[in-house]
């Protein structure tokens, strides 16, 4: 990691620190505003948080580039002041590229990526935000590398530019380019602050991190390997009512027996009829409804407690550690002890 030229600044009990780490963020007409805002505001929790934990590493200062104008207007209207890319000379830690429905005209803006070129070849690191992916795969950068992008826009980026290896799923991904820097990639929206917090644990440790996250109320730190689709799920409720009341039994009592017989006769329907009716109205069959459920009830014990993985597995529903474990590895990729590892929340000291 380079270290810039330092610059101090006056912290909230007047202590000075030194900001040794720039992150400059690459922007355009269209850009999506989390994907900028969202990685800059965990970087500016990670100073407070360092300082309050006295830790020592990096101090962020984060700079909003763009071309040739001194405001930029995100696809919301959302408007940020910026400064000329031009005029941010020498080298620097991280180049980021956020997303929105703008990039994939700047992908083909040639002074656009020109632009990113120039930029990443002075950066230590880069890292994409959802469709911020299609600059740097414009420019090059993504040649034979594994690339996380939004969803909805996987199968363009990967007709669009075929060197590029584009997993619909991941979370976010670390390659390295030629020269053995880190190149990032992150899904869509939120992914980009699932992102910046694992580049905050690389750069200081994972309590650091932790205590950003906790700062900006995200449930979750989730993975680079978690598919974009295990989140803690929410179904809307059918707007059938022996459906919608199915659903509430589950959700409210996760661990009571949900059997497609004991539930039929709770909400007063034949057991076939509920066995048809249950997945055109949610997507899913009542089992699978119900073990993700559980799945979710489990991941709060996980965060939330010490408690040993029967007595979480009981407490769930799912009747035996093992039952629970496979059921972790069919929705979200990982065992529960890893799970607990990543995203246990220790009190904040």
């Amino acid at each position: 990691m380079c270290v810039i030229d330092a610059i101090e600044r006056a912290t909230h009990d007047g202590r000075v620190t030194t900001i040794d780490h720039e992150i400059r963020f690459l922007t355009w007409p269209g850009i999506q505003p989390l994907d900028l805002v969202g990685p800059h505001e965990v970087f500016a929790g990670a100073n407070i948080a360092a300082d309050q934990l006295g830790r020592g590493g990096p101090r962020y200062r984060m700079r909003v580039l763009a071309l040739d104008a001194t405001e930029v207007a995100g696809e919301s209207g959302l408007r940020f002041i910026t400064e000329p890319a031009d005029a941010a000379t020498g080298r620097f830690d991280t180049l980021f590229l956020p997303g929105g429905m703008g990039s994939r005209d700047a992908a083909v803006d040639d002074a656009v990526i020109d632009e990113v070129r120039a930029l990443q070849t002075r950066a230590d690191r880069v890292a994409t935000v959802c469709t911020g992916a299609f600059l740097a795969a414009a420019a090059g950068l993504f040649d034979g590398l594994r690339v996380a992008t939004h969803w909805a826009w996987a199968d363009t980026l990967a007709r669009w530019y075929p060197a590029v290896h584009v997993d619909a799923e991941a979370m976010h991904i670390r390659e390295q380019l030629p020269d053995g820097r880190p190149i990032w990639s992150s899904a869509g929206v939120m992914a980009g602050v699932d992102l910046a917090l694992t580049m905050v644990e690389e750069d200081h440790d994972p309590e650091v991190a932790q205590l950003v996250g906790r700062g900006l109320v995200v449930h979750l730190r989730r993975p680079g390997c978690q598919s974009q689709f295990a989140a803690p799920m929410w179904t809307p409720p059918s707007p059938v009512e022996p459906i919608r009341r199915a659903q509430e039994l589950i959700q409210a009592a996760p661990a009571d027996d949900h059997s497609v017989e004991t539930l039929a006769r709770r909400v007063g329907l034949s057991a076939r009829h509920l066995s048809r009716l249950f997945p055109a109205e949610t997507g899913e069959t009542p089992g699978r409804y119900v073990e993700q459920v559980r799945v979710d009830a489990a991941r709060k014990h996980l965060e939330s407690t010490s408690d040993g993985l029967a007595a979480i597995a009981t407490a769930a529903g799912f009747g035996s550690a093992e039952t629970l474990r496979r059921a972790f590895h069919r929705r979200l990729g990982i065992s529960p002890d890893d799970y607990r590892r990543r995203f246990h929340l220790t009190p904040v000291r």
